[in-house]
């Protein structure tokens, strides 16, 4: 069993991480199976939060409101993870927020990481489901805050711990860090049905919008139509 590490955790305002942003992260620094040191924070996003964001998380437009901006978080947790293992509950779809954040300010993200979602589908074929609260359940680990970033990271530690106590001996390859992986897509351009229905919107909420059909994405589109319907 590894005796230091990083379990951490992000929650999001969708599951694309090339269109959609990371608006918490939570992560814990373990130094010979202990908690050294806590990661917390807010993202304050650049679009608002949708309320099935809000009902999953719990996270609010106005508790991120106050919040630094992507670039100086994701700077602050890149130093905060230092050479250290990553381990995560599917711990790909965290990585790869975090990566394309972090190429977004021209910064490299490569780490070797653990999966416990991976480990427990080996292990736990018999489980109907190996969501990170129902395997927390099967070993009652308490998680005050589920879908709250910092309290699952802490769950998932205490997953992985548990997991390696019963099966590590048996199997230990599952257990052995990985390379993670995710290549960034290039951004897709806007549609012309994208662009003729925000010049539209444009016109009819007489809003003022600073964008540029030529250099819009797709992505970038979306959250600007999803903005201005939501305006009043």
């Amino acid at each position: 069993m590894l005796k230091s590490y990083i379990a951490f955790d992000v929650e999001t305002t969708g599951l694309n991480p090339l269109e959609n942003e990371i608006i918490e992260i939570g992560a814990l620094k373990v130094r010979e199976g202990k908690v050294a040191e806590r990661f917390m924070e807010f993202i304050k996003p650049a679009g608002s939060i949708s309320a099935s964001i809000t009902s999953l998380t719990g996270i609010t437009d106005e508790m991120v409101a106050g919040a630094r901006s992507r670039c100086d978080v994701i700077a602050d947790f890149l130093d905060f993870c230092e050479d250290d293992v990553l381990i995560g509950h599917n711990v790909s779809f965290d990585y790869s927020f975090m990566k394309c954040s972090a190429a977004a300010d021209g910064r490299p993200f490569e780490k070797m990481g653990i999966d416990t979602l991976k480990i427990a589908q080996k292990v736990h074929r018999e489980l109907d489901s190996k969501s990170l609260g129902s395997l927390c359940a099967y070993y009652n680990i308490e998680n005050k805050s589920a879908h709250r970033a910092y309290h699952d990271a802490l769950a998932t530690a205490k997953l992985y711990q548990t997991l390696a106590h019963y099966f590590e001996e048996k199997d230990p390859r599952l257990f052995k860090p990985v390379q993670l992986t995710y290549k960034i897509k290039k951004p897709q351009p806007a549609t012309q049905k994208q662009i003729t229905f925000l010049t539209s919107l444009i016109q009819k909420k007489q809003a003022s919008v600073d964008w540029n059909p030529e250099t819009l994405t797709r992505s970038e589109a979306s959250r600007m139509i999803d903005e201005l319907l939501k305006a009043n």
